[in-house]
C-alpha cells in the first residue's frame, strides 16, 4: 500500500502543476506590475506605492503556498528542497520565475520520442517571452539600487532597460553598469540566469532546424527510385 502511495505522489503532484501553472503565471504578472509601481512610482504618490506594496506581500504568499503544498504532495520531505532547487530558488526572488522554463526545456530535450514541431515553437515563445520578463525585472531591480546613487551611470529606467539589453546579449558596452554591491548581484544573476534562457532558446530553435529538414529528408524520394 505505501509503494502504491509513493508511486502516485509524483502524479498528484504534476496534476497540481499542470492545473496551477496558467493562474500561477498571471499571478507573477500581477506581482511583476505591483513590484513596477513600487519602483517607478514617485515618493509622493502615497497611494500607488502601498497598493503595489499590498499587491507584492499577497502574491508573494501565494507563492509560499503554492510551494508548500507542492512540498507537501511531492512526497519527499525536506529533500524537496534540494531536489526542486530551482522552486525553492524562485520562492526566494520571485522576479526569478521565468527561470521555470528551463525545466520545460529539459524535458523536451530528454524526451525519447521526438517531440512534435509545435512544441519546440512553444518553447521557443516561451523562453523569448520569460527573458523579456526577465530583463524587465533586471532593470527595475537594478533602477531601485542605483538611481540614487551618485556615481552610478544608471540615472533613469530607460537607462536601466539600456543596461538589461546590453547584459542579455552579451555585447556590453560598458556605457552602463552598476556601482553598487546589490546592483552587481541582480547583474551577475541577469547574466547567468539569461544565458540559461537563451541557450533554451537557441537549442530548441536548432532542434527544430534540425528535426524540419529531416522530415524533408524523409519526405524526398529517393534517388534513382
Amino acid at each position: 500500500m505505501s509503494d502504491r502511495s509513493a508511486d502516485s505522489a509524483p502524479a498528484r503532484l504534476l496534476r497540481w502543476e499542470q492545473r496551477t501553472e496558467v493562474p500561477l503565471l498571471g499571478i507573477s504578472l500581477i506581482f511583476l506590475l505591483g513590484y513596477a509601481v513600487r519602483v517607478l512610482a514617485p515618493d509622493d504618490a502615497a497611494p500607488w506605492r502601498d497598493i503595489a506594496l499590498a499587491l507584492v506581500g499577497t502574491t508573494w504568499l501565494v507563492f509560499a503556498a503554492d510551494y508548500a503544498v507542492r512540498l507537501r504532495l511531492s512526497g519527499l520531505g525536506h529533500r524537496f528542497i534540494r531536489v526542486h532547487w530551482l522552486d525553492t530558488l524562485v520562492l526566494l526572488l520571485p522576479l526569478l520565475r521565468p527561470l521555470r522554463l528551463i525545466r520545460v526545456y529539459t524535458a523536451v530535450q530528454q524526451r525519447r520520442a521526438q517531440p512534435r514541431l509545435s512544441l519546440y515553437a512553444r518553447v521557443i515563445s516561451y523562453a523569448g517571452a520569460s527573458a523579456l520578463l526577465l530583463g524587465f525585472s533586471a532593470a527595475l531591480a537594478v533602477y531601485h539600487q542605483e538611481h540614487k546613487v551618485p556615481d552610478s551611470t544608471i540615472h533613469t529606467f530607460g537607462d536601466a532597460v539600456w543596461w538589461a539589453c546590453e547584459t542579455l546579449t552579451t555585447v556590453g558596452y560598458g556605457d552602463a553598469v552598476p556601482v553598487t554591491p546589490s546592483g552587481r548581484v541582480v547583474a551577475a544573476g541577469l547574466m547567468v540566469c539569461g544565458l540559461a534562457l537563451l541557450g533554451a532558446v537557441t537549442g530548441s530553435f536548432s532542434s527544430w532546424l534540425l528535426q524540419v529538414f529531416r522530415r524533408e529528408d524523409e519526405k524526398r524520394p529517393p534517388e534513382g527510385g
